[in-house]
C-alpha cells in the first residue's frame, strides 16, 4: 500500500469513526487542522490528523 492509502477525507473519517460528517468538520475547524494532502481539491488527513479528531469528538 502507498501513502495515499494511509490518507483519508473528512467523510472517510467520519466513516471510520462512526459518526456525522458535520462532527468531522466541526472537530477539524476547532482544532483549526490543515489538510496533510489536497489532491484534486479533496482534503485528506493523516493518522496523526485522525487522532487529534477522535480525541476532539470525545
Amino acid at each position: 500500500m502507498g501513502k495515499d492509502s494511509e490518507m483519508l477525507t473528512a467523510g472517510k473519517v467520519a466513516a471510520a469513526l462512526d459518526v456525522k460528517p458535520g462532527a468531522i468538520k466541526k472537530a477539524i475547524e476547532e482544532l483549526k487542522l490543515e489538510p496533510s494532502l489536497v489532491k484534486g481539491g479533496c482534503s485528506y488527513y493523516d493518522a496523526a490528523a485522525v487522532k487529534k479528531i477522535k480525541a476532539a469528538l470525545k
